[in-house]
Protein backbone atom coordinates (compact mmCIF):
# COMPACT_ATOMS: atom_id res chain seq x y z
CA UNK A 1 0.00 0.00 0.00
CA UNK A 2 1.35 3.08 -0.83
CA UNK A 3 -0.02 6.84 0.14
CA UNK A 4 0.54 10.11 -0.98
CA UNK A 5 -0.64 13.22 0.63
CA UNK A 6 -1.06 16.52 -0.65
CA UNK A 7 -2.15 20.11 -0.52
CA UNK A 8 -1.05 21.32 1.70
CA UNK A 9 0.35 25.18 1.65
CA UNK A 10 0.63 28.42 3.32
CA UNK A 11 -2.65 30.02 4.33
CA UNK A 12 -3.70 33.06 6.28
CA UNK A 13 -6.06 32.21 9.06
CA UNK A 14 -9.57 32.35 8.84
CA UNK A 15 -8.64 30.22 5.39
CA UNK A 16 -9.13 26.78 3.93
CA UNK A 17 -7.36 23.97 2.27
CA UNK A 18 -8.35 20.82 0.86
CA UNK A 19 -5.53 17.73 1.15
CA UNK A 20 -5.57 14.71 -0.72
CA UNK A 21 -4.36 10.91 -0.41
CA UNK A 22 -4.36 9.34 -3.25
CA UNK A 23 -3.79 5.36 -2.51
CA UNK A 24 -2.27 2.52 -4.10
CA UNK A 25 -4.68 -0.31 -5.25
CA UNK A 26 -8.16 -0.64 -3.62
CA UNK A 27 -6.85 0.64 -0.16
CA UNK A 28 -9.50 3.08 0.53
CA UNK A 29 -12.70 0.47 -0.32
CA UNK A 30 -10.20 -1.84 2.08
CA UNK A 31 -9.15 -0.16 4.81
CA UNK A 32 -10.19 2.32 6.88
CA UNK A 33 -7.94 5.88 6.59
CA UNK A 34 -7.19 8.55 9.28
CA UNK A 35 -5.81 11.78 8.78
CA UNK A 36 -3.00 12.71 11.72
CA UNK A 37 -0.45 15.30 12.33
CA UNK A 38 2.41 16.69 13.66
CA UNK A 39 3.01 20.19 14.81
CA UNK A 40 6.62 21.27 15.97
CA UNK A 41 7.83 20.13 19.28
CA UNK A 42 4.47 18.04 19.82
CA UNK A 43 3.09 14.41 19.52
CA UNK A 44 1.59 13.60 16.73
CA UNK A 45 -1.93 13.83 17.01
CA UNK A 46 -5.38 12.31 15.60
CA UNK A 47 -7.46 14.75 13.24
CA UNK A 48 -9.98 12.62 11.64
CA UNK A 49 -11.13 8.95 9.90
CA UNK A 50 -13.17 7.53 8.22
CA UNK A 51 -14.47 3.42 8.26
CA UNK A 52 -13.95 1.12 5.83
CA UNK A 53 -17.38 0.19 4.92
CA UNK A 54 -20.22 2.65 6.36
CA UNK A 55 -17.71 5.31 5.93
CA UNK A 56 -18.43 6.36 9.65
CA UNK A 57 -16.61 9.45 10.15
CA UNK A 58 -14.41 10.65 13.30
CA UNK A 59 -13.40 14.07 14.75
CA UNK A 60 -11.02 15.44 16.84
CA UNK A 61 -12.38 17.69 19.28
CA UNK A 62 -10.31 20.75 18.19
CA UNK A 63 -11.40 20.35 14.65
CA UNK A 64 -15.22 19.12 14.79
CA UNK A 65 -17.23 22.01 12.60
CA UNK A 66 -13.98 22.85 10.76
CA UNK A 67 -12.39 20.04 9.07
CA UNK A 68 -14.54 17.26 6.34
CA UNK A 69 -12.97 14.51 5.95
CA UNK A 70 -14.98 12.27 3.03
CA UNK A 71 -13.17 9.53 0.06
CA UNK A 72 -14.43 8.68 -3.06
CA UNK A 73 -13.63 4.92 -4.04
CA UNK A 74 -13.49 5.18 -8.00
CA UNK A 75 -10.19 7.65 -7.53
CA UNK A 76 -9.15 5.67 -4.65
CA UNK A 77 -8.29 8.96 -2.58
CA UNK A 78 -9.20 10.49 1.12
CA UNK A 79 -9.71 14.02 1.20
CA UNK A 80 -9.29 16.40 4.30
CA UNK A 81 -11.55 19.70 3.77
CA UNK A 82 -10.63 22.63 6.15
CA UNK A 83 -12.07 25.55 6.86
CA UNK A 84 -11.49 28.64 9.35
CA UNK A 85 -7.89 27.35 9.77
CA UNK A 86 -6.12 28.58 12.87
CA UNK A 87 -2.52 29.31 13.37
CA UNK A 88 -2.37 26.44 15.85
CA UNK A 89 -3.45 23.71 12.90
CA UNK A 90 0.11 24.55 11.90
CA UNK A 91 1.60 20.94 11.03
CA UNK A 92 2.78 18.20 8.87
CA UNK A 93 -0.47 16.53 7.70
CA UNK A 94 -0.37 12.98 7.49
CA UNK A 95 -2.45 10.10 5.61
CA UNK A 96 -2.79 6.58 6.81
CA UNK A 97 -4.35 3.31 6.45
CA UNK A 98 -6.22 0.68 9.12
CA UNK A 99 -6.43 -2.27 8.97
CA UNK A 100 -7.87 -2.60 12.35
CA UNK A 101 -11.07 -0.99 14.32
CA UNK A 102 -8.78 1.63 16.45
CA UNK A 103 -9.20 4.83 14.42
CA UNK A 104 -8.08 7.50 17.08
CA UNK A 105 -4.77 5.35 17.56
CA UNK A 106 -1.80 6.28 15.10
CA UNK A 107 0.04 2.97 16.35
CA UNK A 108 -2.89 0.83 14.85
CA UNK A 109 -2.33 2.26 11.31
CA UNK A 110 -0.97 0.14 9.41
CA UNK A 111 0.07 2.23 6.34
CA UNK A 112 1.72 5.78 6.43
CA UNK A 113 1.98 8.43 3.73
CA UNK A 114 4.72 10.93 3.99
CA UNK A 115 3.20 14.09 5.06
CA UNK A 116 2.32 17.23 3.68
CA UNK A 117 3.01 20.82 5.42
CA UNK A 118 0.14 23.15 6.60
CA UNK A 119 1.27 26.61 7.41
CA UNK A 120 -1.74 29.14 8.81
CA UNK A 121 -0.06 32.20 9.71
CA UNK A 122 -2.13 34.83 12.11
Amino acid sequence: VQLQASGGGLVQAGGSLSLSCAASGRTVSVYAMGWFRRAPGKEREFVAAITRLVGTTYYADFVKGRFTISRDSAQNTVYLQMASLKPEDTAVYYCAALSGRRVVVADAYDYWGQGTQVTVSS
